[in-house]
């Protein structure tokens, strides 16, 4: 049987390496995000450089001032849609990199919450006689924890939909808008 002490510092270390592991996994999700955006960013400079490049042939092959603003106009709607594009994308990677940060966090804190409690239920278990308001105390302390926890999570949850639906509403509306400003074919 270990003795109190022993079990906090079991338990101490336990917890110390689901902290590290739960950082690890975090940092991880973090990096391949990043690496996401970073590769949509050198895609799209890539493609902005050579249909520059194009456009800008285009335009200087224009023969008079009529041609050449026609060939502007013409460039409008596909930019725009590339835009469009763009942001979805780039929200795509963000909601899919906060999806994966939530759940490494949360199947971590889960275990760590677990093993929070079986101690304490050990403890408790062999703790002296007389201590079990402390140890009620403690099992209440724990408990207004989670309910907390649990609550910042719903409500972080709820803050990124809101998020996710202002920004499709507002790639929607940009859609919109500039399919109406465009030119026809």
């Amino acid at each position: 049987m270990f003795s109190i002490p022993e079990q906090f510092s079991n338990a101490t270390k336990a917890n110390f390496e689901a902290q590290f592991a739960m950082f690890s996994a975090l940092t991880n999700k973090a990096f391949e995000g990043v690496e996401k955006f970073v590769e949509l960013n050198l895609t799209a400079a890539k493609a902005s450089l050579e249909e520059s490049s194009s456009t800008t042939k285009q335009l200087l092959s224009a023969k008079d001032p009529q041609e050449f603003f026609s060939l502007s106009a013409a460039q409008a709607q596909p930019t725009a849609e590339k835009a469009i594009a763009y942001g979805r994308h780039l929200a795509s990677i963000a909601s899919g990199t906060q999806a994966e940060f939530s759940k490494a966090a949360e199947s971590q804190i889960a275990e760590t919450n677990r093993k929070v409690i079986s101690l304490v239920e050990e403890v408790s278990k062999n703790a002296p006689a007389g201590s079990e308001n402390a140890v009620a105390m403690l099992k209440s302390a724990i408990g207004n924890a989670n309910a907390g926890y649990e609550q910042f999570t719903k409500t972080a949850k709820q803050a990124v939909e809101s998020i996710e639906t202002n920004m499709a509403s507002a790639v929607n509306q940009f859609s919109q808008a500039a399919a109406k400003v465009a030119p026809k074919k």
